[in-house]
């Protein structure tokens, strides 16, 4: 159970398990969140273990899921640009790098069966930038020792997981998770360009970041995981796409040619 709470005149979250079985889950999240406190991450204001219990802050704009009706706002509808959205993309692409070069290893980002979860497991900011919320289903990716990771017990199925996610012997064979092959990072490079194409919306402008974007998108959605991008070059293109479009619609000659 998640409740709004004051602490020190400030409007706080606390969290609390209510299911035991969960309790595994609860404490691997409370790790996380301890051990990766940084610009990308919630902040953790306080916890107790013994009473299963987290206090972090509170985000009045709640999780991404509502970032479009957000940007309807009056308050917010200047928010509403190609610029801002490649803004949010950049920071998203920024955690998963984060997550992928973490002070405990390379992490996997494993509650993103499909993009309604993923986005529930981000905040949003009232300065607009993006937190990552919820961590407690991340595996850690060791190569070096051959240590592959697998999101849950059960068979994922659809085109927003990765090729390597879904199970790879056809409907004639029952699923059985003893027999399904372990991945690595490369899992969340794949959804990448469905979750920035959420955040690019229908704006004026957003159809040419695409078409920039295209590329390294097309690359990200390779069935081969060896062949994607890490995070860290997706990043950088990104951030190159948004310095090269800023400069353009600065020239007003570039802006007609558009």
């Amino acid at each position: 159970q998640v409740f709004l709470s004051e602490w020190k005149e400030n409007k706080v979250v606390l969290s609390q398990l209510t299911n035991s079985e969960l309790k595994e889950d609860f404490l691997h999240g409370l790790k996380m969140l301890k051990a990766l406190q940084s610009k990308h991450v919630v902040r953790l204001l306080g916890y107790c273990e013994q009473e299963f219990t987290i206090l972090t802050e509170y985000h009045p704009l709640g999780s991404l899921r509502g970032l479009n009706e957000t940007l309807h706002i009056p308050k917010y509808k200047g928010m509403n640009t190609w610029h801002r959205r490649l803004m949010l993309a950049i920071d998203y692409v920024s955690i998963i790098r984060y997550l992928h070069s973490s002070p405990l290893g390379t992490l996997v980002m494993c509650d993103s069966n499909d993009l309604d979860k993923v986005l529930s497991q981000y905040l949003l900011t009232s300065d607009f930038r993006i937190l990552v919320n919820d961590l407690d289903a991340l595996p850690l990716v060791n190569r070096s020792a051959g240590r592959l990771v697998k999101c849950g017990h059960r068979e994922l199925r659809g085109e927003f997981v990765a090729p390597e996610q879904r199970w790879p012997y056809g409907e004639e064979v029952p699923f059985e998770d003893d027999l399904m092959p372990p991945y690595d990072e490369k899992t969340d490079i794949w959804k990448i360009p469905d979750v920035s194409n959420f955040f690019l919306g229908h704006v004026e402008g957003s159809d040419i970041v695409r078409l920039h974007l295209f590329d390294i998108h097309a690359a990200c959605k390779k069935k081969d995981p060896a062949e994607r991008p890490s995070a860290q070059e997706v990043l950088d293109t990104y951030k190159r796409v948004l310095t090269l479009l800023i400069r353009e619609a600065a020239m007003p000659a570039s802006r007609e040619m558009l």
